[in-house]
């Protein structure tokens, strides 16, 4: 699975503006989102869809983020994983 060019990206543009809200992620290039000094987001596509890694206590997770039902259900474990560090 590779990660996502800017033509995937552009798909979930709506999903990146909401991410972008959190002031203490950084996003160092298009779609890869730090906290510190230390990955915490990015996106892979894929036939399947558009995938999203999230750090998750030390480890990365992958949620499936094609859909808008699927986004908010990333963002929440998003925000939740934020409030948690």
């Amino acid at each position: 699975m590779k990660h996502a060019g800017d033509a995937a990206l552009d798909k979930i543009d709506g999903l990146l503006v909401k991410i972008r809200v959190h002031q203490s992620l950084t996003e160092r290039k298009r779609g890869s989102f730090y906290r510190k000094a230390a990955g915490f987001a990015h996106f892979h596509e894929d036939a399947a869809g558009m995938f999203a890694d999230l750090k998750v206590d030390g480890e990365w997770k992958r949620f499936r983020v094609t859909t808008r039902s699927e986004q908010k259900q990333f963002l929440s474990k998003l925000s939740s994983t934020l409030r948690d560090l």
